[in-house]
């Protein structure tokens, strides 16, 4: 049995991957660049708990990140979808995409669904079980027994390949179940003799070789991340998400999982993470810094302007959350004539804080363009 495991001969006549249990022997050796990466990833979450603390409105930058994070996760495993369109279906628009959209709304909903569940359920298969019939319910997936374990071998590899030529083939349903009742156990060990960041590592690696379900199994690895460091309170406010990483670096993060395999060399896989945790933390900071100047240099214009009545302001607030609005939308949210609505988004627009992108005379759409630019990047679809 090699470090990592081992392919074993099936009765059909393929190989399927066992995975030796959590943690690897020999021990994981900590030194040289990869202490050095685990010092700076532990510095730059310190860093991303430390500004999230002094945020007036944390919730309004964990919503807009989960919709972000729900889409590039999403576009991983080829959802065609854009940041514009998760807004659009929020307002109630009928969108040609739908598809692909309630993919990524059913991602937001699992992920705000686990971070709420966490408070009264550990970590643990019941949970990942319940994440992914949210993950799957009523979109393309659904055929793929959402919430349930596979009971039939699956596979991965290009589009037509079989057991025979796939590029990996995980343990089958007898293993799988016997891998995931440890890799439970790993998760509540008491006592790790592995830092956090590193079990973490170990953790999604181990998950994603099981490849438990039939279907959904990147995007629930992905999750898990993020619930196991806020789970661990390394993250105080779910705040840090990888899939923009893995996204930018994705033929690397696949050969690095698969070197693993082949290998038995964890410890490169954990340096790959830990170089995600310290960049996905700075690009976070970043981003949260240019929203809180942009508010305050969006307001300072406001008061310049001459548009700072209490409307107003709970306006810049509000676009904050939801950056597409029509003027109904604003008439409803304030509470005041349509009229009036019209004359405070046509000051908006007037001053450069949205702009109008229906070209329409009637039903008018106004986007909060600047803060969109910040949130949209690596949003693209692959």
């Amino acid at each position: 049995m090699k470090r990592s495991g081992q392919y074993v001969s099936q009765l059909r006549g393929y190989k399927a991957f066992i995975p030796t249990n959590l943690p690897p022997i020999p021990a994981i050796k900590i030194s040289g660049e990869m202490e050095q990466l685990l010092k700076k990833a532990e510095l730059s979450l310190a860093n991303l708990n430390g500004i999230s603390n002094a945020l007036p409105n944390i919730d309004l930058f964990i919503g807009m990140y989960v919709k972000k994070e729900a889409l590039i996760s999403a576009q991983i495993e080829g959802t065609q979808a854009s940041l514009e369109d998760i807004f659009e279906f929020e307002t109630g628009k009928k969108l040609e995409n739908i598809n692909d959209v309630e993919e990524v709304v059913n991602y937001i909903k699992a992920l705000n669904y686990g971070i709420k569940r966490l408070k009264t359920l550990p970590m643990s298969l019941k949970l990942l079980k319940e994440l992914h019939n949210i993950l799957l319910k009523g979109t393309r997936g659904f055929e793929k027994t959402p919430g349930e374990f596979r009971k039939t071998q699956n596979w991965i590899g290009p589009a037509g390949c079989n057991l025979q030529t796939a590029s990996f083939v995980p343990p089958p349903p007898d293993e799988m179940i016997k891998s995931l009742g440890k890799l439970e156990l790993y998760m509540h060990a008491k006592k790790s003799i592995l830092p956090d960041l590193v079990d973490c590592a170990l953790i999604h690696y181990q998950f994603e070789t099981i490849h438990p379900f039939l279907d959904g199994n990147g995007r629930l690895g992905r999750l898990l991340i993020t619930f196991y460091l806020y789970w661990k309170n390394i993250l105080r406010k779910p705040l840090l998400y990888l899939s923009y990483y893995f996204k930018k670096n994705r033929q690397e993060y696949y050969d690095r999982l698969s070197m693993v395999r082949t290998s038995g060399n964890y410890e490169q896989w954990i340096s790959f993470f830990l170089t995600g945790i310290i960049e996905t933390s700075e690009s976070a900071i970043t981003d949260i810094k240019k929203i809180l100047e942009l508010k305050e240099k969006h307001f300072k214009l406001m008061l310049k302007e001459k548009i700072s009545s209490p409307n107003a302001i709970v306006l810049l607030n509000q676009i904050f959350y939801t950056p597409l609005v029509s003027i109904n939308d604003v008439q409803s949210l304030l509470g005041i004539s349509h009229q009036a609505a019209s004359n405070l988004i046509s000051d908006f627009e007037k001053i450069g804080i949205v702009k109008e992108i229906t070209g329409k005379k009637r039903d008018k759409r106004f986007i909060y363009k600047k803060y969109l630019q910040i949130l949209a990047q690596g949003t693209t679809p692959i």
